[in-house]
């Protein structure tokens, strides 16, 4: 049996938030470090949907040409109705960086549908498209992006503009349309989306601002008859779908999600610099978590790296020895004087940010590694989309399947290898920087409510 939907995360913490949608609305899921073969629903055979967790995120536009039509194409064989190419749900992008218009452009000339169906809001993580424009939370507070205190900052790829048209413009030449909320909730959506096509537009964003606008959203996704869709856009998209197959009833009305399961202890790494990931970091030292800086400006200097590395893996043991959970962070916040040390380190020699970013992430992901093989912790948080991928590389990771939801878009985990004993089933969290509540890391380790 073919699956309903192949898709791939841009980023590692992105493309579990997709398999939360899925797993815990009935539709069984599996998230693959690599293309699976197609023999791998002999071994699973009843998955729904195949997922694969990327980087493209970081990636330049040339990296993007290189590498994401093998993985577009191994997705297509494996004949699901939707593809999806899935973004951060704040259109983390630019034209250098994570480019959405050139990956747009790649699975469009794959796939060869009629049209490219855009799809980012998602109300149940707080993100609302109006008239093509995105809005997203911080806090109790929604922001227009362009206005939002942490995107708007982003040290990467800041948002200068939320509206998606004009956003996609600078990285494509494929024309946008809109399927505005009033045309939806007029009933309009159909002649909307042909009045677009009637004006050249391959890429058509849907407004999405409540559950109406979702469902009407997965129903203009989902292909009539033997077609396919390839579809661009955050977990709003796995949202909209799983609301039109209830409606139609290609999968049940309700699932009880599975209750998380405490443990005693809990260790911890964020790479992240996000307001939201520097309160979290608070709330949990207030809590008891011993935390424990990683000097980044050492990245530059490979001996000066692995001497930080071996201290803070001991002084991690050591804590851990006695009980304590703890947190390895590499800043605290966008604030944090780290930042502009790294900054200043690698700007005193030839290592580019990208290099430098890369130690550092191979880095924690060796030190999660250690810590799993040295102490067989049941459980172990990431914080931040590129750290996720970097640990998960170290790991040796091969899949990952859902086991229970912790936060809106960063579910618990559990990981899968290739016959590494010492690996394999332990339990991980991947958390974006935007996402969780203040007592993320106390809810990971679970037992309480906070």
């Amino acid at each position: 049996m073919k699956p309903l939907l192949t898709f791939y995360g841009d980023d590692f913490t992105g493309s579990t938030a997709v398999m939360e949608v899925l797993s815990f609305a009935g539709v069984p899921t599996m998230l693959f470090m690599e293309p699976p073969e197609l023999d791998i629903l002999k071994e699973y055979p009843t998955l729904q949907a195949i997922g694969v967790a990327g980087t493209a995120r970081s990636k330049d536009p040339a990296w993007m040409k290189s590498n994401l039509p093998a993985v577009f194409e191994s997705l297509k064989n494996f004949g699901a109705p939707v593809s999806h190419y899935k973004v951060c749900s704040t259109f983390d992008s630019s034209p250098k960086i994570g480019s959405i218009g050139v990956a747009t452009e790649i699975g469009d000339a794959i796939f060869s549908a009629d049209w490219v169906p855009l799809v980012v809001g998602a109300p149940a993580i707080q993100r609302y498209q109006a008239f093509g424009t995105l809005f997203a939370n911080s806090g109790d507070s929604i922001h227009r992006l362009d206005r939002h205190p942490v995107m708007s900052r982003h040290p990467i790829t800041p948002m200068n503009e939320a509206d998606l048209k004009r956003h996609l413009i600078c990285q494509t030449n494929l024309k946008v349309g809109i399927i505005t909320l009033a045309e939806i909730k007029a009933g309009q959506s159909n002649e909307a989306v042909s009045k677009c096509l009637s004006d050249g537009a391959r890429i058509i964003a849907i407004d999405v601002v409540d559950d109406e606008t979702l469902a009407e959203a997965g129903r203009l996704i989902w292909p009539i008859g033997s077609g396919s869709c390839f579809v661009v856009g955050s977990q709003g998209v796995e949202y909209a779908l799983v609301a039109h197959w209830r409606k139609i009833g290609t999968i049940g009305h309700y699932e009880t999600p599975p209750v998380l399961t405490p443990v005693d202890q809990i260790f911890a790494v964020s790479g992240s610099c996000a307001s939201t990931t520097e309160d979290q970091i608070a709330k949990a030292e207030a809590r008891g978590f011993q935390i424990l800086n990683f000097d980044v400006s050492t990245v530059t200097d490979l001996k000066r790296l692995a001497a930080e590395l071996e201290r803070v893996r001991n002084e991690s043991l050591k804590r851990l020895s006695k009980n304590y959970d703890v947190l390895v962070s590499t800043a605290r916040g966008p604030n944090d004087p780290m930042i502009k040390r790294m900054e200043e380190a690698v700007n005193k020699t030839s290592v580019t940010p990208s290099a430098a970013n890369e130690r550092l992430g191979e880095a924690l992901g060796q030190l999660v590694s250690d810590i799993r093989r040295t102490t067989h912790m049941k459980r172990i948080a990431i914080a931040g989309g590129d750290t996720s991928g970097h640990v998960l590389s170290s790991l040796g990771a091969q899949a990952l399947s859902a086991v229970a939801p912790l936060a809106p878009g960063a579910p618990l985990c559990r990981l899968h290898t290739n016959n590494d004993a010492d690996i394999d089933g332990l339990e991980v969290t991947l958390k974006g920087g935007q996402m969780g509540e203040p007592y993320f890391f106390l809810q990971a380790k679970g037992g309480k409510e906070w």
